[in-house]
């Protein structure tokens, strides 16, 4: 059996009682296995590899009289690379990187670890800490919305959804004050031009009203930073809050707020 997957308590390196002049957890394993130095280094980035029956991923990593184990399931063949998919919460830059923060901004790839993955995801992937480098985020989101983002290490996934971004619909709902005036409706769906530029196509609809707020469906291609503010400031709505439920065909379905998940193979922006 593969391992299954850890809770964070077993997947913590069991640090605390090692000598410090034991031997690499890669040599220990070359000579288990047997193999050369940088296939056991390869299992154990894989996640094959358990020491005392917890799970270690770095070759680094010193034992001494310790059990080291490899899964009789390891496999050598190439990791494949992964997409992972966050609902971001509002105030978290979806486009920037992790030492961001030290300029008092609040990059979201620093929600992505084991503490913050859905439990019930269906993909079947083993988190491993080799999926939070060499990330990507695509597809920009205001530092103020919500909802989906995308952080992919594959470059093919990145390149679609910057070569494809002005056919690819993204929807999210936005929740503004007060009741809307059907005509605010009518404009926003039939204003093509702003200061003789021409605008993305919009579709935009009511999606549930009361005295207080009501939500509105956007869907849009080819959208851009600011330009649902920019609309609905044309119109006189006051925006309250907005979230994107949508990109392409992929949505974020039952994700709660600052979880993330594996996008599954069969899959497609």
């Amino acid at each position: 059996m593969s391992p299954a997957h850890d809770s964070k308590q077993s997947r913590k390196p069991p640090t605390a009682d090692l000598p410090t002049d034991g031997e690499r957890l890669a040599k220990r394993v070359a000579e288990l296995v047997p193999c050369s130095r940088r296939e056991a280094e390869q299992y154990i980035e894989g996640g094959w590899v358990r020491v005392d029956g917890l799970l270690v991923e770095e070759p680094m990593f010193r034992v001494a009289t310790q059990q080291v184990v490899v899964d009789p399931n390891a496999s050598l063949m190439a990791q494949l690379p992964v997409t992972l998919l966050l609902h971001k919460p509002p105030g978290f830059d979806a486009m920037a990187p992790p030492e961001a923060s030290a300029k008092h901004m609040k990059p979201a790839i620093q929600l992505l670890h084991a503490g913050t993955h859905l439990a019930s995801d269906a993909s079947g992937t083993r988190v491993l800490k080799r999926h939070f480098v060499k990330l990507t985020p695509t597809v920009p989101l205001e530092t103020g919305a919500g909802g989906l983002v995308v952080f992919t290490q594959d470059w093919r996934v990145a390149r679609k959804l910057d070569e494809d971004a002005g056919v690819i619909e993204q929807e999210i709902i936005v929740e503004v004050k007060g009741e809307v005036p059907p005509d605010a409706l009518h404009r926003v769906n039939h204003m093509h031009t702003a200061d003789g530029r021409a605008l993305p196509p919009v579709k935009v609809s009511l999606n549930s009203t009361t005295e207080a707020s009501s939500k509105l469906r956007f869907a849009l291609k080819g959208v851009h930073l600011g330009l649902i503010a920019y609309l609905c400031e044309r119109v006189g709505l006051h925006i309250l809050s907005m979230k994107r439920q949508r990109i392409g065909r992929v949505g974020m379905a039952q994700l709660p707020m600052g979880q993330w998940r594996y996008l599954q193979a069969h899959e497609r922006f």
